[in-house]
């Protein structure tokens, strides 16, 4: 049996897809944050979380995924296991709208996983260099504009 020839299209794809890159590039990004902050007991989708909470800015749950393009269900299912471990509670109800806060445990856990998110955050942004990192910052919000603009 011989093998077909590769697609050249296919190794075209591999090279230039937005999508694979933009989600290589978050999973390497993300084992370097929870590895930092592994000390903490915390991983930095719950920092950031836990962080976005505690301004209070949220109305509620729908809100608050909006905000950070995040699947509603999955965001209640983390809030969930916050909750079960006593980090946030839920503090309003009217009627699917849910709103958490931050508890005195919550934010205790922050506060001691500053210094390691601080010290990932130097790592790979001193790496990677201050003045790139902004550019891409704001790249990276201009192709999140793009990727929910309309055709």
């Amino acid at each position: 049996m011989t093998t077909p020839a590769p697609d050249p299209r296919l190794d075209a794809i591999a090279r230039s897809c937005v999508a694979l890159h933009i989600r290589m590039t978050a999973r390497a990004v993300t084992r370097a944050y929870d590895e930092a902050m592994r000390p903490s007991g915390l991983k930095i989708t719950q920092f950031v979380l836990l962080s976005a909470l505690s301004t209070g800015q949220w109305k509620s749950v729908t809100e608050l995924a909006e905000r950070f393009a995040l699947e509603r269900t999955s965001l209640t299912r983390n809030l969930q296991l916050l909750a079960a471990e006593g980090l946030v509670e839920p503090v309003e109800c009217r009627g699917r709208a849910s709103v958490y806060a931050v508890t005195e445990k919550g934010r205790a856990a922050i506060e001691a996983a500053i210094p390691y998110w601080r010290a990932a955050q130097d790592k790979i942004e001193g790496g990677y260099g201050q003045e790139r990192w902004r550019e891409t910052r704001d790249g990276l919000k201009a192709l999140r504009r793009a990727a929910r603009s309309e055709p």
